[in-house]
């Protein structure tokens, strides 16, 4: 059957594809008829989890090169497929356009970054790897510089810039869960860890590939469908991408000349001082190099037929993130548009009036995601308290808060549009956290239990030994993270993301890439840059943080800039101390010189180690 499963993908693809199509527009008939809006809230994260649960059981191994890399034969299409997917997190989906609501023109420096690090993985990374033939992004390092010191310390960084990605997208499936599941946010990221693992606990790499497919079509379709409405709505061309230049004007003349909007910054501002440049390129600059050095993403390379499927992957991920990217502007654009309009000025003078806000503002402040004057918008009345406590009859941008992880998930609620296109939403926003959890959980994981356990503990573990501990590991720290993120308030999915990149960037980075293109660079080199650069990253992230240290910034530099600091070091360590101590063995140096012609397929690590 799993035979059958792999040969048949694409019609079993183009099946699943229309029958999604079909039970969108069962449900959106069905509201029309009376069907409970909770009811289609569940409907919609209940099959589609049951969906990527059904395709992960068709496609379980106990093969360790199955479960590791999926078996080295996925095509360059499917796998750029999933690599869109494996890539468009909870930051991407949810985040990304909340960001760009309430930043404006700063938070592009997440689109610049994000879209160009691809531009660095494919020339600079991703064949090379490939062609060297390793499992992981730490089974690289030991191999190539010949240490397991190397390996180790990849196996530390790993962890922590996986973990916190992970934090972001278990954040993510709790608030979707929370939404339209109805239930406290603390439950609900528990019901995003079941679905989380439903995902990837059977068939590991595998699974998590053919799930992450579906999964693409899935979030795309979602992301797409209501900013495409309103694009209909307002314009009657159904390209947002080119008509929300429209929409931008509206917001300039508003934030010029409606009263409630005084003292806003422009949607549109650029930086304006030194200060405000500098983290708008070091930003830009982390996300790029970070997006170059993280591990899952990485990862996904090494499950591709050949060098030059490896190569055609990464452009095709890059053309499928694009769509969804060059959209954000126009989702926030839209959504910063309806706020101005029907909410902004609003009286709260009176429990009538606050009483004719959208409903939304309710619905969401009853999760402590709207604040009006304050306090969370949970009644009228609650509101009412909160204003007339602080002298406020009219709602002005400095008494309304809206969290941005929450402006992609509200938007069709915000635009009234039917209640299907907001499930569709959440089903959406479900795949694009799951997709990435899975592909995080699997790179932490396998580390773990191939480079700590398999290559340290017990070398001559068995398939099923070494299969069971991988496991084992994955719901371990699946469950960590899911119980972090309910006992506390982290940040928001940005900032979590942005973490991780700066620690990739400043750990991975240099030893990734002078391991490839520079045949001198030694163990010594690479062991200083990677612990120098990482280190000082950390120590930046935990000294500024507000909810860690909360001390002052070092020239200004944002903390999710960190990896500015760190990545300098990393080079400059990884060059000096390379000079400083004897050269690899002239096989190794010829070795390392042989991964990057561009001919051949790929090389066991096993003939450098």
């Amino acid at each position: 059957m799993k035979a059958d499963f792999t040969r048949n993908l694409g019609r079993i693809y183009a099946i699943y594809t229309g029958g999604f199509a079909g039970f969108v527009l069962l449900l959106a008939l069905l509201e029309q008829l009376g069907l409970p809006d909770r009811v289609i809230g569940y409907l919609f994260v209940f099959f589609t989890i049951f969906i990527y649960a059904l395709i992960g059981f068709l496609s379980r191994t106990m093969q360790v090169s199955e479960y590791y890399v999926a078996g080295r034969r996925v095509p360059a299409l499917s796998n750029g497929i999933a690599t869109a997917a494996d890539w468009l997190s909870a930051a991407s989906f949810l985040a990304l356009a909340g960001g760009l609501y309430h930043g404006g023109y700063s938070h592009l420096a997440f689109v610049i970054g994000w879209t160009g690090g691809y531009v660095l993985v494919a020339v600079l990374i991703a064949p090379y790897l490939r062609k060297f033939g390793a499992y992981t992004v730490p089974d690289f390092l030991g191999a190539r510089y010949r240490s397991d010191f190397a390996r180790l310390i990849g196996i530390v960084i790993l962890f922590s810039c996986s973990f916190s990605y992970l934090l972001g997208q278990i954040t993510g499936t709790g608030l979707i869960a929370s939404r339209f599941l109805g239930i406290d946010f603390e439950v609900a990221v528990f019901v995003g860890l079941v679905a989380i693992l439903l995902c990837s606990l059977l068939g590991g790499m595998r699974a998590v590939t053919w799930t992450q497919v579906a999964q693409y079509l899935v979030l795309i379709v979602a992301y797409l469908a209501p900013v495409v409405m309103l694009s209909i709505q307002q314009t009657g061309i159904p390209l947002p991408q080119l008509t929300y230049g429209a929409v931008l004007q509206e917001i300039q003349q508003l934030e010029a000349s409606k009263p409630a909007l005084e003292g806003v910054v422009p949607f549109l501002q650029t930086p304006q001082t030194f200060t405000e440049a500098l983290n708008f390129f070091a930003l830009a600059l982390c996300l790029m190099i970070g997006t170059a050095s993280l591990p899952h993403i990485l990862m996904r390379f090494f499950t591709t037929p050949s060098v030059r499927d490896a190569r055609r992957s990464v452009g095709w991920a890059l053309l499928f993130i694009f769509v969804l990217y060059i959209t954000a502007p126009a989702y926030a654009a839209y959504a910063k548009l309806e706020v101005y309009q029907n909410v902004l000025g609003s009286s709260l003078a009176s429990i009538e009036a606050i009483a004719a806000l959208p409903e939304w503002v309710f619905t969401y402040g009853a999760l402590e995601l709207v604040q009006i004057c304050g306090a969370d918008a949970t009644t009228a009345q609650a509101v009412l308290n909160a204003c007339q406590a602080r002298g406020v009859s009219t709602l002005s941008h400095g008494e309304f808060q809206l969290a941005g992880d929450t402006v992609v998930i509200a938007m069709p609620e915000i635009a009234g549009l039917p209640y299907v296109v907001a499930g569709l939403v959440a089903a959406g926003g479900l795949a694009a956290a799951l997709s990435t959890a899975d592909g995080l959980l699997l790179a932490i994981a396998n580390a773990l239990s191939h480079d700590v356990y398999y290559r340290s503990v017990d070398p001559s573990a068995s398939t099923a030994k070494r299969l069971a501990i991988a496991r084992i590991l994955l719901i371990t720290v699946a469950a960590a993270g899911a119980l972090l993120v309910a006992t506390g308030k982290l940040g928001n999915i940005l900032d979590l993301v942005a973490f991780a990149f700066s620690l990739a960037a400043a750990g991975l980075f240099p030893a990734l890439v002078m391991g490839v293109w520079s045949a001198r660079t030694n163990k010594h080199g690479a062991i200083a840059g990677m612990a120098g650069g990482f280190l000082l990253t950390l120590f930046y992230i935990l000294w500024t943080h507000p909810a860690v240290g909360a001390q002052p910034l070092w020239f200004g530099l944002d903390t999710t800039s960190a990896g500015l600091l760190g990545l300098p070091l990393a080079f400059a360590l990884t060059y000096l101390v390379s000079r400083l101590t004897p050269a690899p063995s002239e096989e190794m140096q010829e070795f390392v010189r042989s991964i990057r012609v561009p001919r051949g397929g790929a090389m066991m690590h096993d003939r450098a180690s």
